[in-house]
């Protein structure tokens, strides 16, 4: 299902989305300076990011990921387990509501 919604976001949709670095190796996800740049840092299984650009080169899709507002870098994004903001605000569970008593 992840690859699914990445691949939704490459279609061009204008939803954001949040994904958490799934990366299937067991090691650190390289971030690059561009797509298939120079490695800039690494980012853990876990870490939260939010997609704000993609590309495709070489047949790969790529994904410009930022943290907590700054812009990190280039990520491989089949690495990525992604949500689309929208979706989760559509699927949200509502509380049931108890009568007052």
């Amino acid at each position: 299902m992840a690859a699914f919604l990445v691949a939704a976001l490459f279609a061009g949709t204008a939803s954001a989305a949040e994904c958490l670095v799934a990366d299937p190796t067991g090691t650190p996800l390289n971030v690059r300076s561009k797509p298939q740049g120079g490695i800039v840092s690494a980012l853990s299984n876990g870490v939260a990011v939010e997609i704000v650009d993609q590309r495709t080169l070489g047949g790969k899709r790529w994904a410009k990921v930022a943290a907590d507002g700054a812009v990190l870098g280039w990520v491989f994004s089949a690495y990525l387990d992604c949500q689309t903001i929208d979706d989760r605000r559509k699927s949200a569970p509502m509380r049931p509501r108890t009568p007052p008593q």
